[in-house]
């Protein structure tokens, strides 16, 4: 199964950008997505930006992404 996680693309430089996920910053690669720009949300993927989405679309999924991290945690520290 492979995931991709939205990111906030901070700044740009040639093919790649300073790209923002959960408060940390990294490097990430736009070949592929050459059309990204700074305030743009990206898919990332194995430190490459497979495709730009629309800001509601990707805090939808960081939403959902952070109620199953939630109920993960729950699921761990009650021992089931």
């Amino acid at each position: 199964m492979c995931l991709a996680i939205p990111t906030l693309i901070k700044s740009i430089e040639g093919t790649t950008a300073r790209a923002e996920i959960g408060g940390v910053e990294r490097s990430i690669s736009l070949a592929l997505t050459p059309e990204a720009r700074v305030g743009d949300y990206v898919l990332l993927h194995t430190g490459f930006a497979i495709g730009v989405i629309d800001e509601e679309e990707a805090q939808e999924t960081l939403q959902l992404l952070e109620e199953l991290a939630e109920f993960q945690a729950d699921e761990c520290s009650s021992g089931s």
